[in-house]
């Protein structure tokens, strides 16, 4: 399985003034097998503590933050003889020791020779932010469920992905039943690794479906476990009520819809315990779509899961909709397709989308983007409908250099002069939304 996330560890391993490592993300995204794929193929050995279950290794960070002593301690519990440079030290499941986390501001600070990574559920890490956290001391990498493209490199279509990346759309476009085909399945499958590594090896669909109900039961007990108690069924409520959110025609979160008489500020704590646990994602409303986005931030949002195969099992999508071609886009269609094309954005472009929409309700852009020198509007279409009466609104009023459509049409450019700019209108293909910041002139080398 290949991971983007896994060139990002290389750069942060030859990275001059390189600090410990936090690696980010909600449970069973993958970080313990990234974090032993990366010791393996670009160190010469690799020292893993594990903290679940291990009070020896826990309580070694009681007396001190003496590294020399933590370093003896390490080998001792590894049998491996730790040196600089060549050995890369994992500190799994970190959350489940607090002095640990502090511990990484003095190898950060005493002993930056060593190579150093933690993980843990950012549920447990969420807990400790206020404790001694090492702010300033560590470097961070956010984790997501496979990407399409990875999930195409999963699955034996590494080739379809690299053709994508060309933006040879001639030759996409000829290729475009195959991508469409493969779409669908991701729709379905989605890209938790053991739903991937389940499908790609005995391509099952109910396999698939298990896995994926395994895993919401799974954060359902974490919710439990970690969770005050009073707060824990106004977790599921939120949690449960996703799907029939983003069924809505306008998807905004609205906390009546929850339970009838709820209002936001009974339910800030839980909606904030899942947003820590990297479970849902906002998507803020922008009262203005004006540079920096973050300023402008305004009432209203949008919640999406953190995976569009969860959303899908969560909203009990049958498989046969999808054997069933299209008609995975006539259900469902509009959740599924925003929940693709947000993820996408996050795990593949490093975008954190808003979205805007007229305090009237009669116009609404599905997503905003800040590129390196504008804000650009993304309207998402599930089929080939190019009818996007807000898209043209918003340009008429603000006057974006760029506007993406993306939707299952082929790749197009229209260029419109006005009076006072020119506008370029965009149709990406949905399957190759990865390449939205080239298309804008925007490579994420310049961020």
């Amino acid at each position: 399985m290949k991971r983007k996330a896994l060139q990002q560890l290389i750069e942060w391993k030859n990275a001059p003034g390189r600090k410990p490592l936090l690696l980010q993300g909600a449970r069973q995204v993958g970080k313990t097998w990234l974090m032993k794929e990366f010791g393996k193929t670009h160190f010469s050995q690799m020292a893993y503590i594990h903290f679940d279950n291990n009070s020896r290794m826990r309580d070694i960070f009681n007396a001190d933050f003496d590294i020399k002593r933590i370093i003896t301690a390490f080998q001792i519990e590894t049998d491996c003889t730790i040196t600089p440079h060549d050995t890369l030290i994992v500190l799994d499941e970190i959350q489940e020791a607090p002095h640990a986390v502090n511990s990484l501001k003095y190898f950060c600070e005493e002993a930056p020779e060593y190579a150093i990574i933690a993980a843990g559920s950012l549920l447990g890490i969420s807990l400790h932010r206020n404790d001694s956290f090492p702010v300033g001391k560590v470097d961070f990498l956010d984790l997501y469920p496979l990407s399409f493209s990875e999930f195409l490199r999963a699955t034996d279509n590494e080739k379809l992905a690299e053709l994508v990346e060309t933006r040879d759309w001639q030759l996409i476009t000829a290729f475009k039943n195959k991508l469409i085909e493969q779409l669908r399945l991701y729709y379905f499958i989605g890209g938790m690794p053991e739903a991937v590594s389940a499908f790609a090896q005995y391509n099952d669909l109910r396999q698939v479906r298990k896995i994926q109900q395994e895993l919401l039961r799974s954060y359902d007990r974490d919710f439990s476990k970690h969770a005050p108690k009073e707060i824990v069924p106004r977790i599921r409520l939120i949690w449960d009520s996703i799907p029939a959110q983003l069924a809505k025609e306008n998807k905004k979160f609205i906390f009546s819809a929850i339970k009838s008489g709820a209002r936001a500020r009974d339910y800030e704590v839980a909606m904030q315990w899942l947003l820590d646990a990297g479970l849902i994602y906002h998507v803020c409303r922008a009262a203005k779509p004006a540079m920096p986005l973050t300023a402008y931030k305004a009432d209203g949002f949008k919640a999406f899961m953190l995976d569009i195969g969860l959303l899908g099992a969560k909203a009990n999508l049958n498989a046969k909709t999808l054997l069933e071609g299209s008609a995975v886009f006539q259900e469902f269609k509009g959740a599924l397709t925003e929940q693709y094309v947000q993820q996408e954005l996050r795990a593949e472009c490093n975008i954190t989308p808003g979205y805007w929409s007229r305090e009237t309700g009669n116009a609404e852009i599905d997503f905003l983007y800040q590129s390196s020198d504008a804000i650009i509007p993304i309207e998402v279409k599930a089929e080939e409908n190019l009818k996007a009466k807000s898209l043209q609104v918003y340009c008429e009023h603000f006057h974006p250099p760029f506007s993406v459509r993306t939707s299952m049409a082929d790749y197009r450019t229209s260029k419109k002069d006005f009076a006072d700019y020119s506008h370029t209108m965009i149709n990406l293909p949905l399957y190759a939304v990865n390449q939205i910041r080239k298309e804008c002139g925007d490579s994420q080398e310049d961020i």
